[in-house]
Order: structure tokens, then sequence, then C-alpha cells
């Protein structure tokens, strides 16, 4: 694919339906604006819970056809957004599976992404990276999140590529990691409980472990105006995401506004202005040549 823009963005994630939870307005609003943005998504999440009761004959411990769905989802999700450079990790002739929750059974099949060897993932994504050539690099911290295994591999392949590609002659500029504030999360408690209801089955947020100190966050994406790409996209991965459901339940209790701000630590590169009245960036590729 021959570079077009003068911004292009990668990100690295590991099932599908994370990218847009964690970063549906940040997609939009840069491609929107012209930038390129690819998408590598690790796995086609065939281990994940069937939230539909009409296709939970999908689920792998019945016909095992999960991931042919979610690409479906992911196409539909990416459409939503405006992205068009979506790929699986590997893709043709590579793929690794789902590989389920620490300590289960499925976690321990050779073909599962936790269990390949680092080196060869990452050549695999050296491979995006020398093509596209991307100033900024959105992926996990270093716990994937919250501690799925897929997760903390795709933070691992997405750092360990960066720095390959730099021995081939491409340097990432800014790569960023996913941050939600405890701040945040603990707003989102708090209203749920106001109208009868949880939050994950929450108390506080020291129940969730993807929460995160707020002096963690260096940067915040404010796009409002994309949030109803966002949601709609949310809607597209239906086995994985319920209109019924927590997220769905924020939007409505909360307004749309609080999907309308993603958050970031810099793990690399050099903050730049513009900044907002906390210090954190408001443009991730601010100060990118």
């Amino acid at each position: 694919m021959r570079v077009r823009t003068s911004k292009r963005l990668l990100l690295v994630h590991a099932h599908p339906d994370d990218e847009t939870i964690g970063n549906g307005v940040t997609m939009a609003k840069y491609a929107t604006a012209g930038a390129q943005v690819t998408l590598v998504t690790c796995t086609r999440g065939e281990e994940g819970e069937v939230l539909v009761s009409d296709l939970a004959n999908l689920a792998s411990d019945k016909d095992d056809k999960l991931g042919e769905q979610r690409i479906i989802e992911l196409t539909n999700a990416m459409n939503e957004l405006g992205i068009k450079d979506f790929r699986f990790l590997g893709a043709p002739d590579k793929k690794w599976r789902d590989s389920g929750m620490m300590g289960t059974p499925q976690n321990d099949r050779s073909d599962v992404f936790w269990q390949t060897d680092l080196d060869e993932a990452s050549l695999e994504l050296v491979k995006i990276i020398l093509e596209i050539k991307p100033q900024v690099l959105i992926t996990y911290d270093e716990f994937g999140g919250y501690g799925h295994p897929d997760h903390i591999k795709a933070h691992r392949v997405a750092m360990r590529a960066a720095e390959l590609a730099a021995d081939q002659g491409w340097q990432i500029s800014k790569i960023y990691w996913n941050t939600m504030p405890r701040s945040v999360i603990q707003m989102g408690i708090e209203k749920m409980k106001e109208v009868g209801s949880d939050f994950f089955g929450a108390e506080s947020v020291d129940d969730l472990p993807f929460a995160k100190p707020d002096e963690l966050v260096t940067a915040v994406v404010n796009a409002p105006e994309f949030v109803p790409q966002k949601l709609a996209a949310m809607k597209a991965h239906a086995t994985q995401i319920s209109v019924d459901g927590p997220f769905f339940a924020l939007s409505n209790n909360l307004g749309l506004s609080v999907w309308g701000d993603e958050y970031y630590t810099l793990a690399k590169g050099v903050a730049a202005a513009p900044f907002d009245e906390k210090g954190r960036e408001l443009d991730i590729f601010a100060g990118v040549n």
C-alpha cells in the first residue's frame, strides 16, 4: 500500500472490538482529518463470550465459529468509523488464535497468540510498519490494560516490532498506551449506582484492574462529534457488546459525552503543545514532522 498522507497512525489490538471501545473516536477523528489509520488485530477473538442468544452456537465450546462472525463485526465497525485499512497480524499466511484467560485450557494450546514466539509475531508487524511508516503507534500498557494474555502479548509484540523496525530504518516518533483514569471510572460507577445499576459489578474503582491513576494520563483526544460513529461501531460488535449492558448504560445516564474523551500515556517520544489545563496533550501527532 503506497503512503498517501502526511499523518500515519498504527493501532495494535488483541481482539475485534478492543479498538472501538478504547480508540473509536480517535480513529474516526484522525481518519476524517485525512490521516492514514491502520488497525492491526492480533486474533479473531474466538474465545469471546457470545451475548446474542441466537448466535450462541458459535461459541468455542460449541461450533467454534465465533472468529468468523467477529471478522464480519469488525468490518462493519470499521465502516462506521471510516477506517479502510484494517488487517489481522500475519494474514494471510499466519493465524493466531484467541488465547482465552490465564489458567484456562485454551491458554495452553500451541496455536494461541500467547504461546507464539515473540520475534516471530513481531516480525509480521515489522512488515506493516515498514510498509506504512507510521509516526504514531497506539497499543496497551505492559499489563495489557487488565491482564488478558492477548493484550499483554499485543503490547509486547508492538513494542518489540517498533524496536526491530527502527533497526531497519523506520523510527516511530511517538508511542501511546491506552489508559483509563480512575476518576472517570469512579464517576461512572457513582452515576450508575444512582440509577440502581452497576458497572461490571464493581462497588468501587478499586475493584477494576483497568483503572489507572489519573497522573498516568499524558494525552487526551477530545472528539465528542464522533461519539455517534463510536456507538454505531460498538453496536456492530453485537456478539460482544450488549446494547443493554454497561457501555450503553453509561451513555444513557452520563450522556454521550462520556465516550467523547479517550485517554493515553505517552510511552515514547516528546509531548508537544497544544495542552489542556491539566498539561495533557490534545493532539497525538503534535511535534511529529
